[in-house]
Parts: structure tokens; C-alpha cells; sequence
């Protein structure tokens, strides 16, 4: 089976485990499963969740698999479904349980596997010969998948936390800085706002446009510049030209990453959203769902990240959202 984008190809369940890093953008956690969908061959779905500890109610495992089941149903047609669990032998029952809600709901089960350390054991297989039972020896460095992953451009960071790090708010001097920038920034939109809210807008349209330009060109943007661009974000009509200027490619999550970092705490939602659409629409799925959450921690009724939040929850296409962000741009109450 091969990547959605062709670049890899998948022949075996080491293969596989060494591809979940790369398909998720980190790598899981013990205690992780990763649930991975094909439709004829080819990667179509790929989300990561979190095991209950081993002493946890039944139900609180089989509501996993209902969490799982209606997100993999919108993936249909599916051709094969393959689980990876992380951890030792005490997360085999939970893994089971899934699967068997999973296989009882109609969905084609290919491969089982849990990953320990340095080793493979297939839950699916029990020809020893094949897949003995003290698992299989797997150096994920050593794989081509990682080779031939890391020359196509696809990252794997260590886990979860490297992901948030990549916008975690400067602090120090750094933070002083922007603290200082800001607040000349209200001034200065004080000034402009006075002639009107038009021209409060075209100062944010020519801020997004500029800043794009700027960051194309190979130059970071300065704390002024910053603070000037998250302080007009806030405005519905200039985030929303931010999001259509925005292009699907690594240096524009660089550039929102950059600037959700810098931005003062009540300015964040704007550039953490426009981070998590823009990570969404490059395919990766982690650092959006983590940017909108971002987003959303500083203000829980910023209605585009949980649009798009909830959208990821559903495992829709970005299509979905696209539409749902036009629909919002004839209703700005629901923005």
C-alpha cells in the first residue's frame, strides 16, 4: 500500500510501524493507538488516540471504538483497517476490544500489531514462524521507510510536545519586546480607526499582504510588524483575506507558527487558527487539531477554531471546512 501523495510505499507491518510517525507527524506515546484506513492500497485515514489504563472499565475501551466508528464510516469505501497499539502486553485487551467493536461494526481488519521498544508482536498472526511470539526485532532508524520519508520532506517529531513547541509563546526578551510593540500597535489603530472601520480594514489587508510578501522573500517580519498584523487579525474580514492568501505549503506554517508564538495572549486566536487551517490543508492533522486547541484555550468562543475542531473530530476532508468557512462569510454573527 503506498501514502496518500504516492511517495511511499508500505510492504510490511514493519513498514507500517515505521510510517505511523510520519503519517501522524510525531510519534505516538505508549498507551497510543493508531487507527490507519486504505482504500484499494492506498492510505486514505490516519488518526492516533488514547488507550484507558489497563484497570479501566469496559466501557470506557468500547468508547474508543464508538468514537472511532462513525469518523472511519465517513472514509468509506474502506478496503482495509489496520491498528498499531503502543505499550506492553497489559494494552492487548484494550486493543482487542477495539478491534472486535471495529470488525463487529463491518470494518475489514488487516493487520493488529503492538509496538514495544524495539519489537513488533502481531495480534493477528500466529504462525511463529512469521511473527514468533516474543515479538519481531524493528530498528525504526534503520528503515527505508524513514530514508525515503525524510528525503521526500515529511517530519516525524520525537512526540506531541515537540509539535506544540513549534508554537509555543516566546517568553524573556523576546516577549518584553512584543509586549512593547503592541501596545504602540493600539495606538497606532486608534489613529487609523478614527476615519473608519473601512480603513481599519485596508490597513489589515495591506498588513496580511505585505506580511505574506515579506516572509516570501526569505525575511522575518519585525516585532512591530508582528504586533501590527495580530492586532488587525482580530477583524474578521483581514483574517479571512489571511486564510485565502495563505497557500497549503511548509513555509506558511512556518510563517503562522512564527507569528502565533510572538503574538500577545489575547491576540493569539487569530494566528493559532490560521496556523491550524493552514497545518490542516498540508495534511497535517496534529499540529492543526493542536493549534486549535491553542486557539481556543485563549478564547473558547472563537468560533473558526472549533469549526475546524470539530470538523478534524469528524474525520471530513478539508473540502467540508472550506465550504463551512464560505458559509460563515454570509453570516458574521457566527464568526
Amino acid at each position: 500500500m503506498s501514502f496518500p501523495d504516492n511517495k511511499l510505499t508500505v510492504r510490511s507491518p514493519a513498514d507500517l510501524v515505521a510510517a505511523v510517525p510520519y503519517l501522524l507527524g510525531f510519534r505516538p506515546s505508549d498507551a497510543s493507538i493508531v487507527v490507519i484506513a486504505t482504500r484499494d492500497r492506498r492510505i486514505v485515514f490516519a488518526a492516533r488516540g488514547d488507550l484507558p489504563a489497563p484497570d479501566a472499565p469496559a466501557n470506557h475501551i468500547l468508547d474508543v471504538a464508538a468514537n472511532l466508528i462513525p469518523v472511519l464510516r465517513r472514509q468509506q469505501p474502506i478496503t482495509d483497517l489496520m491498528i498499531v497499539g503502543y505499550g506492553t502486553e497489559h494494552i492487548e485487551p484494550a486493543l482487542l476490544t477495539v478491534s472486535e467493536a471495529l470488525t463487529a461494526s463491518g470494518m475489514p481488519l488487516l493487520e493488529l500489531l503492538r509496538v514495544t521498544g524495539a519489537r513488533i508482536f502481531n495480534l493477528t498472526c500466529d504462525n511463529p514462524n512469521c511473527c514468533p511470539p516474543q515479538g519481531t526485532p524493528f530498528d525504526p532508524t534503520a528503515s527505508l521507510i524513514a530514508v525515503q520519508a525524510t528525503a521526500a520532506g515529511q517530519v516525524a517529531l520525537p512526540n506531541r510536545a515537540a509539535v506544540a513547541a513549534r508554537f509555543a509563546p516566546v517568553d524573556g526578551a523576546a516577549r518584553d519586546r512584543m509586549r512593547r510593540a503592541t501596545t504602540e500597535a493600539v495606538t497606532r489603530l486608534t489613529a487609523v480607526s478614527s476615519a473608519g472601520e473601512a480603513a481599519a480594514d485596508e490597513a489589515g489587508a495591506r498588513a496580511v499582504r505585505d506580511a505574506l510578501r515579506k516572509h516570501d522573500d526569505g525575511k522575518r517580519l519585525t516585532d512591530d510588524e508582528v504586533a501590527w498584523l495580530t492586532l488587525l487579525l482580530r477583524r474578521p474580514l483581514v483574517r479571512d483575506l489571511a486564510v485565502e492568501l495563505t497557500q497549503p505549503h511548509d513555509p506558511h506554517v512556518t510563517f503562522w507558527a512564527d507569528i502565533t508564538r510572538r503574538a500577545e495572549e489575547p491576540l493569539v486566536a487569530a494566528p493559532a487558527t490560521l496556523l491550524a487551517i493552514t497545518a490542516w490543508r498540508c495534511g497535517d492533522g496534529a499540529l492543526a487539531g493542536m493549534a486549535a486547541d491553542r486557539a481556543l484555550q485563549v478564547d473558547p468562543d472563537y468560533r473558526l477554531a472549533d469549526l475546524l475542531l470539530q470538523t478534524l473530530h469528524a474525520g471530513l476532508p478539508p473540502t467540508v471546512f472550506e465550504q463551512a468557512i464560505a458559509n460563515a462569510r454570509t453570516n458574521p454573527s457566527a464568526q
